[in-house]
């Protein structure tokens, strides 16, 4: 089995019981006293990669997904290829330019992982302020525009059990 295989299939070890865990446990499912937005469907698993056309080879050509055209995003410091898998999506994530932060992540880490979740959340605005109000700290001021062409923010990963979330506006 292939590292990037064995990577999904631990993915879907861990990741896919914790999120059926949040999605039926009463103090996820309840709506927060006074809060104006909620937490929607997971939209993606974020995965760096050290070799783009490789990764993208092996979704396509060996696992028969779908996969998107390879999209640069300098924005953001991305090159991007989506993975459909049907009820979400893989992002491969390969550095684009010097002060990339998957260049950073790659250094640590030589031959790629997990690099975040998307989460869609139905008013991002408002989230923001509520999760600052309860000293969730975000990446950046303001909201910026994602690889969907929508509004994203991502969370902190010390506030977040050791998690980079990305919160995207559904």
């Amino acid at each position: 089995m292939s590292a990037s295989l064995l990577k999904v299939a631990l993915l879907s070890k861990y990741i896919s019981p914790m999120l059926r865990t949040l999605s039926t446990s009463p103090s996820h499912c309840k709506s927060i006293p006074g809060s104006v937005w909620k937490l929607g469907r997971l939209n993606h698993i974020a995965i760096a990669v050290p070799d783009m056309e490789k990764a993208t080879a092996l979704y396509r050509d060996v696992l028969g997904a779908q996969v998107s055209n390879k999209v640069p995003l300098p924005e953001h410091g991305v090159y991007t290829v989506f993975v459909e898998l049907g009820n979400a999506k893989l992002e491969l994530l390969h550095p684009l330019g010097e002060k990339s932060p998957i260049a950073g992540f790659l250094q640590k880490n030589k031959s790629g992982g997990m690099h975040h979740i998307c989460i869609e959340v139905d008013d991002i605005n408002a989230a923001i302020v509520d999760l600052k109000a309860r000293n969730i700290r975000t990446l950046s001021a303001e909201p910026r525009i994602g690889a969907h062409g929508k509004p994203v923010m991502f969370l902190h990963p010390k506030d977040c059990d050791g998690v980079l979330v990305e919160l995207e506006q559904a």
